[in-house]
């Protein structure tokens, strides 16, 4: 099930356990709120509001959260698909003349029990990107199925890249939407990261 989920041994690492809070409120409450969601998971699976949403602070650890969710998940048997936008968005319009192919490529995000979208709305946006994530995530919500999102990008921004999908987003996610703001919250910045860059 792991090896099918297409997140990487490098992410297969990061857990609840190796989450360092540092002693930050903001990390604490994310964290809880994610160990509280895989709890809860079975008895919201197929809610409307079954959804979970880290946007903010780049290097917060949002990733390792939502990596983390995914291998408990996975750990209970229930099956998830890693999305790493940039890099799944460009290969399905890759594929966007070869019907398909492209809809295989979909299909595995739309159909998969559980997605985890990771830095969602990543890099340079098309109308293509637009229509992509429409038919993803509206089959998603129409279906009442679980999405976990990472973005750097705010609540508004998602309504700004399309209001149809970001309203959607914001709806499934809106019991589980965590935002992690300020620069004291990126680990690459720490103290300790920069004293051992500085020596």
């Amino acid at each position: 099930m792991m090896k099918r989920s297409g997140i990487s041994a490098e992410f297969q690492k990061k857990t609840f356990g190796n989450f360092k809070t540092r002693s930050n409120p903001q990390l604490s409450n994310a964290k809880s709120k994610a160990m509280k969601y895989v709890e809860n998971f079975v008895q919201m699976e197929h809610e409307r509001y079954n959804s979970i949403m880290f946007y903010g602070q780049v290097g917060a650890g949002k990733t390792h959260l939502g990596t983390a969710i995914c291998g408990e998940l996975m750990n209970g048997g229930v099956a998830v698909i890693y999305m790493a936008y940039r890099n799944a968005v460009t290969k399905i319009k890759q594929n966007i003349i070869d019907e398909e192919v492209y809809n295989r490529e979909l299909n595995q995000y739309t159909s998969a029990r559980v997605l985890y979208i990771d830095d969602l709305l990543k890099g340079r946006l098309t109308e293509t990107d637009v229509n992509i994530m429409y038919e993803i995530v509206n089959y998603r919500y129409m279906n009442n199925m679980p999405i976990i999102i990472s973005t750097e990008k705010s609540l508004n921004d998602l309504l700004i890249f399309d209001e149809a999908i970001g309203s959607r987003l914001i709806e499934m996610c809106r019991r589980n939407i965590i935002q992690l703001q300020g620069k004291e919250l990126n680990y690459r910045l720490s103290q300790e990261v920069m004293e051992g860059w500085q020596g």
